[in-house]
């Protein structure tokens, strides 16, 4: 099966899982979506993740809860810049998500980033999705 949007079926896939109220699930890997992750992990709001190889492109499995373990509930997913219409912001427009509740992910020409972390940079670029 062919997907148009592997970001936003693995954001789906995750934000599915959360509702579920599931450990873990495994989306397909990617490198963009491998570096989404390595920030939602900093910013706490899934527990870990793990590249788990097979013949294909590999499966990411990602940890959202643990017991006892300090980590914040997901309550939404939004994807943004999406294939059919991309979101684009310079470094003096990027938004604020719930007025710092939430962060919103960037892909700059320095990496994937947090709004915060390009605003400190002063770099724009494609927004890829808001989580809070």
């Amino acid at each position: 099966m062919s997907l148009s949007d592997p970001i936003a079926d693995g954001l789906t896939r995750i934000r599915n899982a959360s509702r579920a109220h599931k450990e873990r699930v495994d989306v397909p890997a990617s490198y963009l979506l491998t570096e989404l992750l390595k920030i939602l992990k900093k910013e706490r709001f899934i527990y870990d993740y793990r590249l788990i190889e097979d013949k294909k492109q590999g499966i990411l499995r990602v940890y959202l809860k643990k017991e006892n373990e300090p980590v914040r509930k997901i309550a939404r997913i939004v994807r943004v810049s999406k294939p059919g219409l991309r979101a684009y912001t310079n470094r003096q427009n990027i938004p604020t998500v719930l007025n710092g509740l939430g962060i919103c992910v960037l892909s700059t020409p320095q990496g994937v980033l947090t709004g915060d972390e390009a605003k400190r940079r002063n770099v724009g670029g494609e927004i890829l999705c808001k989580v809070w």
